[in-house]
């Protein structure tokens, strides 16, 4: 197969995946396009790239093999069915899209076009994520009982889009790490919101709560997930954490600049049968969860794990200097999508996993709405 050719659109956040993408041994060229003409023209002239748009329909019509979307949240959706009907592998970041109606439409588009979608969700490949994920496979945590993920972030003074946006609308950072560990497909979900917000902060959305916490019921499977999420009027850092609760380990993480903490009972075994004493000793430990890019990733494009990478000493972006590529995740994304349109197979996070990990947040905000009513998730999967 030919090297691709992909397209990054967005370069605010955005700005660190041309430089992946074009260090990609499968990657020959790699096009720019940014509706900032300013932004547009600094960062090709920085980075030497010479292929460069300002209009998204215009670069549809070009002979990119692949897009990479990094734009805003309104119009992931649009940006999304355009690319697939033009013919053109698509990668979108978080969320797939803000309605249930949409959702479906990117999975019919998508099956009726065959382009690969990928949402690109970055904390399933976490230095953290990873590392639970093996102890998983090898047996350490023995049987999940119980799930919970958090997302705390303050969001004043961001773009306009998001004042006032429902908590769970951005909620797959808090979500998607439960689901993927455990390889479980959501079936219902109830929510309730929490706390008061300021009048200018409900009138785009009509949404009243800063907070708003759900519990996730799965298919096939014994245990449930809470999830808590938050955006405005909290005051609390800024973490993306979760929590693995199991019958013989369990795994904590919920302060982003520590180390995450691990228990075991100190015999390692789980109690079959009728116990009589008042409990078992646990070891508990802090952990460093290792980078573990020289098992998963080409040589080529390792380095962007790490925080410390910087494309320009004149121009560190931001999105790197946020905790190593949102925990080293970029390059993994990056890897996934280039290797699923090579290898002519599903990305990890096609457009069915996509909507359901997406889905509990739309559905969990319409339960706040409605005083905490049980959704169903809709089945994606036999759309």
């Amino acid at each position: 197969m030919k090297p691709l050719k992909v397209a990054v659109v967005g370069l605010n956040f955005g700005g660190e995946f041309p430089e992946i993408y074009r260090c990609h041994p499968d990657v020959g060229e790699v096009v720019l396009c940014e509706a900032d003409g300013e932004r547009l023209k600094n960062y090709s002239t920085v980075f030497g790239y010479t292929e460069c748009y300002q209009s998204y329909d215009d670069l549809l019509k070009s002979d990119v093999d692949a897009i990479h979307i990094t734009t805003g949240i309104p119009n992931h959706h649009e940006l999304t069915v355009k690319a697939l009907r033009a013919g053109k592998h698509c990668a979108c970041t978080v969320p797939m899209a803000t309605t249930l109606e949409d959702l479906c439409d990117i999975i019919r588009v998508q099956k009726e076009t065959g382009k690969k979608y990928m949402m690109m969700e970055t904390t399933i490949y976490t230095f953290q994520t990873l590392y639970v994920k093996k102890l998983l496979e090898q047996g350490e945590f023995g049987r999940i009982q119980y799930l919970r993920g958090i997302h705390f972030q303050d969001m004043e003074s961001w773009p306009d889009y998001w004042m006032g946006l429902p908590p769970m609308h951005y909620a797959t950072h808090a979500v998607s790490p439960l689901l993927y560990l455990s390889q479980s497909i959501p079936a219902t979900v109830c929510c309730h919101g929490s706390g008061q917000m300021r009048a200018e902060l409900t009138k785009q959305y009509g949404n009243p709560y800063p907070v708003e916490t759900a519990c996730v019921t799965f298919h096939d499977r014994p245990f449930v997930a809470d999830i808590t999420r938050s955006l405005f009027e909290v005051a609390h850092e800024y973490v993306e954490g979760f929590t693995v609760l199991g019958s013989r380990g369990s795994f904590e993480w919920n302060i982003e600049n520590e180390q995450p903490i691990v228990s075991r009972f100190e015999d390692g075994r789980e109690i079959t049968g009728l116990f009589y004493d008042r409990g078992r000793d646990i070891r508990t430990e802090r952990v460093q969860c290792p980078d573990v890019r020289d098992e998963y990733l080409p040589e080529s494009i390792r380095r962007f794990t790490d925080s410390c990478t910087v494309l320009d000493p004149k121009n560190p972006h931001k999105s790197i200097t946020q905790g190593g590529s949102h925990h080293g995740s970029h390059p993994y994304m990056v890897h996934e999508f280039v290797r699923s349109i090579v290898e002519d197979r599903k990305p990890e996070v096609d457009a069915v996993t996509a909507a359901y990990w997406t889905s509990v947040g739309i559905c969990a905000h319409l339960s706040a709405m409605a005083g905490g009513k049980v959704m169903e998730i809709p089945d994606f999967a036999n759309l």
